[in-house]
This record gives structure tokens, C-alpha cells and sequence, in this order.
């Protein structure tokens, strides 16, 4: 395993990481404890220290679950959570400073930990970067020790620049993948000059990024993949990174072009990723233990060429750039 800086926060995390939105089974297929445990104690014996959760997530199933396998095993394992997406409606109204600590304090009960080592603002409306007050009250979290850093979750670049305007925000979690390059401009400028920690989430553009959908392909009508394309339940950049499905396949067998038979697009995506220096660490989701292995494979394939980034790099210009560039 390969260790990065996470920013400011000092931490040594795992260059892959983990991102358990999925880790119990399948989007939209309910939670599996023992699924989740498996993957959970296999990632951490592979060197994955730092894992990705929220409360929303199955309900708290996921966060209970991290909470119990940080409390089993004798490694440094860093716990990151999000709050804020219970709230609903899901207004910048319903920020409030006491409504955010109660949801930390329902993470440190639900974890049974006694500090979380990052909590993260959960994608919320961008009304609410603006607005001072959110930030300090995990200031004050921060000094009763109930919390070691704060981050952001954001879905627009817009909003990753505000945040890190604050600077108790230690890390910002972005989509950023082949599908997403805007990050690359401005904000990692100013996030490296910061040291601020960047969390690339999505990586895979919700599967579309590893190469094995075509126009056949199904999902069941409670996966978002299925029912959130057109932004029906929440911000269509979290589906297929909010590029058009069937875009997405062609651009993919124009990427399969780029490199040789014997790389998996898998690999090849995550290790694109990773090549960016100011990338702390990448959180692909799994819910399979096949999965887990597969993605730590990208550590063990060369560096992508000059050639081969500028290759990706047309393919984005000429096919995704238009429908994606401007919004996120």
C-alpha cells in the first residue's frame, strides 16, 4: 500500500482507500452485515487505514459498521463521516448549528467512538458555505474533542473554493474521475497552496468507469443508477458523474482504445486519478470482496504516460467536457 498526506489534517492515509455507500451489498439491495464486515477487516489487512462513511448511508448501518470493526482491530484506522443529509427538507434553512452537532453526536453514539477523526459537511445546498456560523460550531466541536478535523463533501467546484476559504476546513471529498477534470484547474491550485487534503470520490464514475456495462445493462428500480439519471432524487452529478448513459459507453470504448489489451480500465481509471499529485487518497465504493482486490490493483500497474493523460484528456474535451464542464 501506498500512503499520502491528508492535507493539513497530518494524517497518513491510504492512497485507495474505502467508500462505503455500497459496502453491504448493492445499491438499492439492503445491507448485509456480515458482507460488510468481511469487506470491511480483508481491507484493512490489505493496509486500507482510512474509511469513508455517513450516517445516511443504510441508515447508519454503514457508520455503525466502520465504528465496530475500528473498535475490533489493534491498527490506526481513521474514521471520515458526513452529516447534514438527514436533514429534510434539504433547504439551507435547516443548517443550523445545533441541529449539526446533534447529528455528531449521533455519529460518536452510533460509532461508539469517543472522537471522530473527520467529519464532513454532506453535500449541502450551496447557501451554506456562505454562512460563517456552520463553521465555527465545529470549531467548538473540535475543542471539546469531539471531533479531530472538518471537511466538505461538495458536488460543485463553486463550492470547494468557498469552503476552503475557512481554514478549520482540513479536506475537501470532490467527484473527480475521467469523466470530471474541472477540479485540475483552479481548485487544486488553491487547495495545494492551502494544504488542504482532497478526497477524490466517484471514482467510477458510479461503474460506467469500469468497462463491463453496455446498452443491455439493468439496475434494479431502487438504484440510483436506475432512478436519479435526470437529477430525480438528488444532484444528477452523483449518477454516471451526470454525463448521459449511452455518452458514457462510447467515451469508455474510446478510452479502451488508448491503452493496451492487458490493462483493466478499472486500474487504469483509479491510477489516472492518482497520478495528480494533489490528491490525497481515491474512496472507490465495493460491495463485493472481489471488488476490494480489483481496485488495489491499480497500485501495481506503471505510471500512465504524457501520452496516454493527454489521450484521456481529448476524449473528455471532445465528448464530456460540453454536457458536464459548466455545472460541476
Amino acid at each position: 500500500m501506498n500512503y499520502r498526506t491528508l492535507g493539513k489534517t497530518g494524517l497518513e492515509v491510504s492512497a485507495i482507500s474505502l467508500g462505503t455507500w455500497q459496502v453491504g451489498g448493492k445499491w438499492g439491495s439492503g445491507f448485509d452485515d456480515k458482507n460488510a464486515e468481511r469487506i470491511l477487516n480483508e481491507a484493512v489487512d490489505a493496509g486500507i487505514n482510512f474509511i469513508d462513511t455517513a450516517d445516511v448511508y443504510e441508515n447508519r448501518k454503514s457508520e455503525r459498521a466502520v465504528g465496530e470493526l475500528i473498535r475490533s482491530r489493534q491498527e490506526q484506522i481513521y474514521i471520515a463521516t458526513k452529516c447534514g443529509r438527514f436533514i429534510n427538507p434539504h433547504i439551507n434553512e435547516g443548517y443550523q448549528p445545533k441541529v449539526l452537532r446533534e447529528y455528531v453526536e449521533q455519529s460518536l453514539s452510533n460509532t461508539k467512538l469517543d472522537r471522530l477523526d473527520l467529519i464532513q459537511l454532506h453535500c449541502p445546498p450551496t447557501e451554506v458555505y456562505y454562512r460563517q456560523e456552520i463553521f465555527e460550531e465545529f470549531e467548538k466541536l473540535r475543542d471539546e474533542g469531539k471531533i479531530a478535523n472538518l471537511g466538505v463533501s461538495v458536488e460543485k467546484v463553486e463550492e470547494a473554493l468557498k469552503a476552503i476559504e475557512y481554514p478549520n476546513v482540513n479536506t475537501v471529498q470532490i467527484i473527480f474521475n475521467m469523466f470530471r477534470h474541472r477540479p485540475t484547474e483552479l481548485f487544486f491550485q488553491e487547495a495545494k497552496k492551502r494544504n488542504v487534503g482532497i478526497i477524490a470520490r466517484v471514482p467510477l464514475a458510479s461503474g460506467l468507469l469500469t468497462g463491463k456495462f453496455d446498452a443491455t445493462s439493468t439496475f434494479s428500480s431502487d438504484d440510483h443508477r436506475q432512478f436519479n439519471r435526470k437529477g430525480e432524487a438528488f444532484d444528477q452529478g452523483e449518477t454516471f458523474s451526470g454525463i448521459d448513459y449511452n455518452l458514457g459507453l462510447e467515451a469508455v470504448e474510446k478510452l479502451k482504445a488508448i491503452f493496451p489489451e492487458e490493462f483493466d480500465l478499472v486500474h487504469i481509471a483509479l491510477k489516472w486519478i492518482l497520478m495528480f499529485e494533489e490528491v490525497s487518497c481515491v474512496i472507490p465504493g465495493v460491495s463485493k470482496i472481489e471488488q476490494l482486490y480489483s481496485n488495489l490493483e491499480a497500485l501495481n500497474i506503471r505510471d500512465l504516460s504524457e501520452e496516454e493523460m493527454k489521450a484521456v484528456e481529448d476524449i473528455y474535451h471532445e465528448m464530456i467536457r460540453p454536457s458536464v464542464h459548466h455545472r460541476w
